[in-house]
C-alpha cells in the first residue's frame, strides 16, 4: 500500500502510523515545515500543502498512491479536492483503490438526546457541518462515479494521549458544566486509526459512525478523571451561566446517542468502548 493522508494532524497521524506498522508507505501533509520533524519521526513523509495549490511533489505521490485518508476540513468553497479549477480527482489519482473521508456526527444535528445510526437523515445546524456534509456528498458520489470503496467516517469527540480530560485538569482548563439531559459521545484516536485500517483491508465503502458505545454528561468524564489522579473536580457550572465561546456553546446545541453498531456488525472491535475504559488506560499506562 501506497498511502497518502491529507492533513496529518492528530488524527491523521495516528492513521498513518498505524498503516506504516502494517508496512505500508506513508506520505502525510502538513501546512507548516515546523510540523514536519513530528511525521518524520512516526515514520511519515512530510509532504507541505496548504489546501489549495497542489506542488508537484504532492501532485507525484497523488500519482501513485493506491489509499487516500482525507482529513482536512472543508470551507465555504468546499473539499479542497473538489474546488474549482483543479484536475479532477480521478484524474490526479489513478492509482487509488480505496479512500476514506473523515467526517463529524455533528451532520446529524441535534436529536434531543435520541438515538442516530448511519441511516438517520442528516440536519446539520452549524454551517461547519453543512459544509461537512456537501464534502460527504462530493466524496460519496466519486466512489459510485469512479467504482470505488469510498468509507465516510463520522466521528464523535477525538481525544486520546495528549489531548484529554488528565491535561484539562493539569492546566486548569476543565470544566463541568451541567446541561439537563446533556450527553455526548467520545472516540479515541487509535479507534480511528483501527477502523481505517480494518476498512481499507477489505476496501469497505460506506458511511460508518467511528464513536464509543456510551453516550454520557461531559461532567461525568471530567469527574472520573479526577477520580483517577485523586484530585478534586472543578466545581460545577450551569451550562446557562457559563462563559462560553460560541463555537463552545454551539456543542451544546446539538443533543443527541450515536450508535456504532454498523462496523461493529462487520466485525470490529472497539478498544476502547467507553470513556471509563479509555481513561483508567490513559491514566494506568500514564500516555495521557
Amino acid at each position: 500500500m501506497r498511502v497518502l493522508v491529507l492533513g496529518a494532524g492528530y488524527s491523521g497521524k495516528a492513521i498513518g502510523a498505524a498503516f506504516k506498522s502494517q508496512g505500508a508507505e506513508v506520505f502525510g501533509t502538513t501546512r507548516s515545515e515546523a510540523k514536519m520533524p513530528a511525521l518524520q519521526a512516526l515514520g511519515i513523509t512530510p509532504l507541505l500543502f496548504d489546501g489549495a495549490d497542489l506542488s508537484d511533489e504532492l501532485g507525484a505521490v497523488m500519482g501513485t498512491a493506491t489509499h487516500l485518508v482525507q482529513s482536512i476540513a472543508p470551507g465555504r468553497d468546499g473539499d479542497p479536492l473538489f474546488r474549482p479549477g483543479l484536475p479532477a480527482v480521478a484524474d490526479l489519482m489513478p492509482a487509488l483503490e480505496w479512500a476514506a473521508y473523515l467526517s463529524t456526527v455533528g451532520v446529524y444535528g441535534d436529536h434531543k438526546g435520541g438515538w442516530v445510526d448511519e441511516d438517520t437523515p442528516c440536519h446539520p445546524v452549524s454551517d461547519r457541518s453543512v459544509e461537512r456534509v456537501m464534502a460527504e456528498d462530493s466524496w460519496l458520489a466519486f466512489g459510485a462515479e469512479q467504482d470505488l470503496p469510498v468509507a465516510v467516517l463520522r466521528l464523535s469527540g477525538i481525544y486520546g494521549p495528549g489531548r484529554n480530560a488528565f491535561r484539562n485538569l493539569e492546566n486548569g482548563t476543565a470544566r463541568r458544566l451541567i446541561k439537563k439531559d446533556q450527553v455526548f459521545n467520545r472516540i479515541r484516536v487509535e479507534d480511528i486509526a483501527a477502523s481505517s485500517m480494518f476498512l481499507a483491508k477489505r476496501k469497505t465503502g460506506g458511511i460508518f459512525n467511528i464513536t464509543d458505545q456510551e453516550p454520557a454528561p461531559p461532567q461525568d468524564v471530567v469527574s472520573e478523571a479526577a477520580r483517577l489522579m485523586g484530585v478534586e473536580p472543578p466545581a460545577e457550572t450551569q451550562f446557562e451561566t457559563a462563559d462560553l465561546s460560541p463555537m463552545a456553546r454551539s456543542f451544546y446545541g446539538e443533543n443527541k446517542r450515536v450508535s456504532n453498531h454498523k462496523i461493529r456488525d462487520l466485525g470490529f472491535e472497539f478498544r476502547f468502548p467507553d470513556y471509563r475504559i479509555s481513561l483508567e488506560h490513559l491514566w494506568t499506562s500514564q500516555r495521557f
